[in-house]
């Protein structure tokens, strides 16, 4: 057996995608988290998908998350696009950007 077998949805014969989001700096403290895991809903198949997933929780999720605040996303360490496809196992994180001088 591999390790897909223990992510198959109950009755369904669907396989539940699980990844584990990160989130930084002020968006850890306005959202009072900084990990979690989360199985990813049907529908949530990219960076996009899943920041639209997040931001509907209403409150500081769908401030932080709006559509016009400048989030920066990773996904396993690398920087990504909003099409950027999310698979089982993956690490995704929110930051803001970082500036400098």
């Amino acid at each position: 057996m591999d390790n897909s077998d223990l992510y198959k949805g109950l009755g369904t014969g669907q396989q539940t995608r699980s990844v584990t989001v990160l989130f930084f700096a002020r968006l850890r403290e306005a959202l009072g988290s900084e990990r979690e895991q989360l199985a990813l809903p049907e529908g949530v198949a990219d960076v996009a998908a899943l920041r639209e997933h997040l931001r509907q929780r209403g409150g500081p999720w769908s401030v932080e998350l709006a559509s016009g605040k400048p989030i920066r996303i990773a996904v396993n360490q690398d920087m990504a696009a909003p099409d950027t496809p999310l698979r089982h196992g993956d690490e995704i994180a929110f930051f803001p950007p970082v500036t400098g001088g």
